[in-house]
């Protein structure tokens, strides 16, 4: 992706430093377990606050988390030019999301966040909360290489700031509390694909607008593919089970961002609620 040189988002904040480890999870199984949960926007609304201490206080960067943090900065300011464009040709007004550059763990309006929750956007404080070491446990541990996948993870995590912008979120989580853990998940993964189809869109834009790079498109795709519900249950040693899932298949991952960069709409982003119980649509709330 051709980034250098332009627009960084005004939108970023750094926060959390090195701290005191939070008992929860453990190990390598116990990682996958949690971005099984959090990976990609799970719902955090219920994350632990306790007495752990938290360093607020950002630490000294490498040169590493500098590139990565200027680029996510880029990405985050092409959120916004597409997103402003795309709500505009809908008679909408978007407000920019924040995003929180953290190292470990921090605290969000959503609770403590760490950094083996993976990537996720927190609705009560409209931000978008990433310690950029994610970078390489996409590359290493998921197999998604390349910038743009990184990228996509980004705008993944926009699409959920966009879905509370139209409303979609507040009319989801009551759900939480009216159905099973079976049935509700289908709202979940409908939520999680349709930020995968956002992500497309994204992209398609992107492309537009000339920055993109031969080979992008498939990073971002290969990316979707490898956070599936089923390849992650896999490699946490699961049987996979569907009524688990609460993100979509890699195949469903793969081709809700193919059609957000084929439609560009969002007419089309309302497929993934098609033929559930509670109709779910979007609502201009600001």
């Amino acid at each position: 992706m051709k980034w250098q040189g332009r627009r960084k988002s005004s939108n970023v904040e750094r926060g959390g430093g090195p701290r005191s480890p939070l008992v929860f999870g453990g190990g390598i199984g116990g990682v996958v377990l949690l971005l099984l949960y959090f990976l990609l926007g799970g719902d955090i609304s219920n994350l632990p606050t306790g007495n752990t201490p938290v360093n607020t206080s950002p630490g000294q960067r490498t040169e590493e988390q500098a590139v990565l943090e200027d680029f996510l900065s880029v990405v985050l300011a092409d959120t916004e030019d597409v997103w402003h464009e795309k709500f505009s040709e809908y008679g909408l007004s978007y407000t920019e999301p924040k995003m929180n550059l953290y190292e470990q763990a921090t605290q969000s309006g959503c609770g403590v966040a760490q950094s083996n929750m993976g990537p996720f956007y927190c609705p009560l404080d409209q931000t978008v909360y990433i310690d950029v070491s994610f970078y390489n446990d996409l590359k290493n541990t998921f197999g998604a290489d390349g910038d743009f996948a990184f990228a996509y993870v980004l705008a993944h995590e926009v699409g959920h700031h966009v879905q509370n912008q139209l409303n979609v979120i507040n009319q989801v989580q009551p759900l939480r509390n009216k159905l099973s853990e079976k049935e509700y998940n289908k709202y979940s993964v409908a939520m999680e694909l349709q930020a995968d189809y956002f992500g497309g869109l994204f992209a398609y834009y992107i492309r537009e607008k000339g920055y993109l790079e031969s080979g992008d498109i498939e990073e971002a795709m290969n990316a979707a593919a490898s956070i599936g519900d089923d390849r992650i249950q896999k490699m946490s040693g699961q049987r996979i089970n569907a009524d688990n899932f609460t993100h979509g298949t890699s195949k469903q991952r793969k081709d809700a961002f193919d059609q957000g960069f084929k439609y560009h709409d969002l007419e089309h982003a309302m497929q993934f609620f098609d033929g559930l119980d509670y109709k779910i649509e979007f609502q201009k709330t600001r």
